[in-house]
């Protein structure tokens, strides 16, 4: 039975049959990345393709979410229950899993432009089928891959006052710019289908997000089935994780616009900016303690060290949770609105939140109404609550309630009587945050659902071209952007930056990708065509591979994401390099400074050889404290309390996987080399629990007990992390 155009339907296979009724058994099947997937339908679709080998499945997508499963016998203890806990109520997005496992019918194909970072570097079909575009090309992109259905989730808007309605949510960042390209490839005669699917989990967002339920051929809906949305644990923030985001904090100005990423740095960030803003005291004084006004005075210079007084905006790629706690705060409250004079007004300081007789006196000036005013005049100053929602414009007068008021400005006493009965209190309408898509935490999710429609009112989720770079958008020109993105700071993360300024952000150099470009160049890119605005890298100055410290500062790099001709700032945990201008003598410098001590002669020479630094520059003996002791000692001026927490916005993993987490990623340092392997099980073999302390933990990894050869060894090996990392008072018996 075929199903009318445009409904709903509680059957995902129906929903299939429609759309193989509609498109036929090629299907190009573009997914939202990330959270926005409908697993119910794209499931009941691939099992199709899996029975149906007549079924050519192509999916183009990015960041396909799975519940991590763990590599070792160990991980996979550590990981079980933790998983079943977050995501046990969550169906799997089966060809995702497929993908990892490498088990792909061959009549199905999976083209990804991002991963989960590091998640695919070792799977060659997916190294095969990766699609390396920037986000804001993605559209396009997929429209020329020939994406002829198009399947996302949707909150529903009868729940809402929005009957007809429904909420592109956590991903109208390229829906909303794919679905009219679709419409017209069906007006052009090619078939094409969109299919929704209803999750009442999903929060609601008005503004951009919100979309008339008849833009999709069907929706499916089975309250029944419905699922919990997929949640990224939130990360530990290490001290070094602080100090980058502590020098992150400094080059915020306030006034100004904030973009930033997920991950530990990101969330750094929040935190010192929230602390900035919140206990400045403590702040300032770690400020002071790194002399970071002498060492490094970029910060003063374009940053800041005070509260946030007029706040920030945000108007980032991806909504972070940090966003939602730097709201709560009042650090995010700078709001923007949709027209580029008025904002621009704002921003001189001409006119401000707050509604007087001057702010008609200053919109007449500058032409952007007249007097006596007109009904588009009236209309337009309601919309944005210069004038009372109430008033209302009848035979070329105000119409407020039983008065009727002279709309012309040069009168006095129709001055008074605008000022007395019509005028607003202050603006509305306003945007403190742009977002494209989300992903985080269930806390995240639950708090985006609580928001009153006050606060929700204040975002916009929206299309990513509007928001990742400055080019004429439907829903903004570059005008307007320009206005409303004022003193902006794009900060972005890298695994490596070179010493001529390169940023190496998504892939090695024998070509396998690590995750993807998303929007980092787009916002690099932007930083230098703003006035005002910076680009900001940050990234760790060494990592450990094999065993080994080995630094991310490098000489130089078989591959590159952002050119060196876009370098600006580069932040380490120790310090703040200043690029933009800069000679390469200069820029080598700087980058040097801020590496790590114990590489920082190797760097040197490295430049010097290649007659890019004096041969007769000798390293400044106060660049030679960069190292893991003074990390430590760097929190030390903010006094007794712990300001810079390792969760400080909560955490996932209870006391017992924190300790059992920390033994672990100990003995996976431990086992990195051949010979490291060979020590660990040899010292794990004559580990021992005799007392019993670490009973409650090995029962949590299923080892309390344990049965053969594997399982015994297993339990050593736990003992023996546990026993490397864990004081001799720690039993390891607290409660979760």
């Amino acid at each position: 039975m075929a199903v009318n155009s445009r409904q709903r339907v509680n059957s995902t296979e129906r929903c299939v049959d429609e759309v193989i009724r509609r498109v036929g058994k090629n299907i190009n099947l573009g997914l939202p990345l990330g959270l926005g997937k409908p697993v119910r339908l794209v499931n009941a679709l691939y099992q199709r393709a899996k029975d149906d080998p007549e079924i050519k499945l192509h999916i183009f997508t990015a960041l396909s979410l799975l519940a991590p499963v763990g590599s070792s016998s160990l991980e996979r203890r550590f990981m079980g229950p933790f998983a079943e806990r977050l995501y046990g109520g969550i169906p799997e997005l089966q060809y995702a899993r497929d993908v990892s496992d490498n088990c792909l019918p061959h009549n199905v194909q999976v083209s990804e432009f991002f991963f989960k970072a590091g998640s695919y570097l070792n799977n060659r079909s997916q190294q095969r089928h990766y699609v390396s575009t920037n986000y804001t090309h993605a559209a396009r992109d997929l429209m020329d891959l020939g994406v002829n259905v198009v399947a996302q989730i949707v909150a529903p808007g009868d729940l809402h006052d929005a009957p007809g309605m429904v909420s592109l949510s956590c991903n109208p960042d390229l829906s909303l710019d794919l679905l009219p390209m679709l419409r017209e490839r069906e007006a052009a005669g090619s078939p094409v289908a969109v299919v929704g699917e209803i999750n009442r989990q999903l929060p609601w967002f008005g503004r951009d997000a919100a979309v008339a339920e008849d833009e999709f051929d069907m929706v499916f809906e089975h309250q029944a089935s419905e699922y919990p949305l997929f949640s990224a644990p939130q990360m530990a923030i290490s001290a070094a994780d602080h100090l980058i985001g502590f020098y992150a904090s400094t080059l915020l100005k306030d006034g100004g616009t904030l973009q930033v990423g997920i991950g530990s740095l990101g969330a750094a960030l929040v935190h010192s900016a929230i602390l900035r803003h919140k206990n400045n005291e403590a702040w300032r004084a770690v400020f002071d303690y790194l002399n970071v006004a002498e060492n490094f005075p970029l910060a003063e210079k374009e940053g800041g060290t005070g509260p946030f007084e007029k706040g920030l905006y945000g108007c980032s790629e991806m909504m972070v949770d940090g966003f939602l706690y730097l709201m709560e705060a009042g650090v995010i409250r700078r709001e923007v609105y949709d027209h580029a004079d008025l904002q621009i007004l704002i921003n001189n300081g001409a006119i401000g939140e707050k509604i007087s007789l001057a702010t008609l006196d200053v919109l007449r000036r500058e032409g952007l109404i007249d007097s006596p005013m007109r009904s588009r005049d009236v209309a337009w100053l309601r919309r944005y609550g210069i004038l009372r929602e109430t008033v209302e414009f009848k035979g070329g007068r105000l119409k407020i309630g039983d008065h009727s008021l002279n709309t012309d400005l040069d009168d006095a006493e129709a001055r008074g009587a605008i000022e007395t009965l019509a005028l607003g209190e202050r603006l509305i309408g306003g945007v403190a945050m742009h977002g494209g898509f989300y992903v985080g935490p269930q806390k995240f999710y639950q708090s985006l659902r609580e928001l009153s429609d006050e606060e929700r009112n204040r975002i916009c989720m929206t299309s990513v071209n509007y928001i990742n770079h400055l080019y004429d958008h439907r829903l903004g020109n570059q005008r307007l952007k320009a206005a409303q993105r004022i003193h902006s700071r794009f900060i972005n993360t890298a695994i490596m930056y070179t010493l001529s300024g390169a940023a190496v952000s998504d892939g090695l150099e024998d070509g396998r990708v690590i995750s993807g470009v998303g929007g980092q160049y787009n916002f690099v890119s932007m930083a230098h065509e703003l006035p005002g605005a910076r680009s900001i890298i940050a990234l760790r100055s060494c990592r450990n591979t094999g065993g080994k410290a080995v630094s991310n500062i490098v000489f130089n790099y078989g591959h590159c994401t952002i050119p060196r001709h876009l370098r600006d700032v580069v932040i380490t945990e120790y310090g703040i390099a200043d690029l933009r201008g800069q000679s390469d003598e200069q820029v080598y410098l700087r980058l040097i400074r801020i590496a790590d001590s114990r590489f920082q002669p190797d760097l040197l020479e490295k430049a010097q050889k290649a007659g890019k630094v004096d041969k007769n520059f000798q390293l400044p003996a106060s660049w030679l404290n960069n190292t893991p002791d003074a990390i430590a000692k760097a929190f030390a001026g903010a006094g007794d309390k712990d300001w810079f927490p390792v969760f400080p916005f909560g955490r996932d993993f209870t006391d017992q996987e924190l300790k059992l987490g920390k033994a672990l990623k100990r003995l996976k340092a431990e086992t990195a080399t051949s010979r490291g392997k060979i020590s660990t099980l040899l010292q794990a073999v004559q580990a021992k629990d005799e007392q019993g302390r670490y009973a409650e933990l090995l029962q949590r990894m299923g080892l309390h007990q344990p049965s053969g050869l594997r399982e015994k060894l297993d339990q050593r090996l736990v003992i023996h992390g546990l026993q490397l990392t864990e004081n001799p008072s720690d039993t390891g018996s607290s409660k979760a």
